[in-house]
């Protein structure tokens, strides 16, 4: 099974005194048990970075930024990240769609992390943001017993019923 791993998980991974940190990194521990495989997008790399980056200048922990700016080569080089920036020509519209049908509760980066998902078959992600419960075809993990469910419980991958957003996608 696979799951993308959104910005507010890896954000707490990347920063070791992130208050998301020891859930995030019981989020990671499970994962791993399961054996399953995370998945990081380009645009979610790109948000934690500049997302902990901004939180250490806000935080008066300016001096940490380069060692920060390290960690993310060492917990997700490159070679492991799953390249979508360059699909956002083709789903743009898309997203934009599907910010609507969630009346803004998703962001354009979500929306398109969500699309991602359903293009590739990911049914699940780690992620402690709520917003990604307006989205049916994704399962949303925010815990060690989350993950234990998913499972136990099984998810198959998403139907290609897109409704009314499938219009607006490559």
């Amino acid at each position: 099974m696979q799951v993308a791993v959104d910005s507010s998980v890896l954000v707490a991974l990347l920063d070791p005194r992130d208050h998301w940190r020891d859930r995030s990194l019981a989020l990671e521990r499970a994962l791993l048990d399961a054996a399953v495989t995370p998945i990081y997008f380009d645009c979610v790399a790109a948000e934690a970075v500049s997302a902990a980056v901004r939180r250490l200048h806000e935080k008066g922990r300016g001096a940490e930024v380069p060692k920060l700016l390290h960690t993310p080569n060492e917990r997700v080089p490159p070679k492991r990240l799953t390249w979508i920036l360059p699909d956002v020509p083709d789903v743009y519209r898309g997203a934009l769609a599907l910010m609507r049908a969630s009346r803004g509760e998703l962001n354009f980066n979500d929306a398109l992390i969500a699309l991602a998902c359903r293009k590739r078959t990911i049914p699940t992600i780690a992620s402690f943001d709520a917003d990604f419960d307006t989205i049916e075809w994704l399962t949303r993990l925010e815990s060690p017993e989350d993950v234990s469910r998913a499972m136990m419980h099984g998810r198959s991958p998403p139907t290609l019923d897109w409704g009314g957003i499938c219009a607006y996608v490559y």
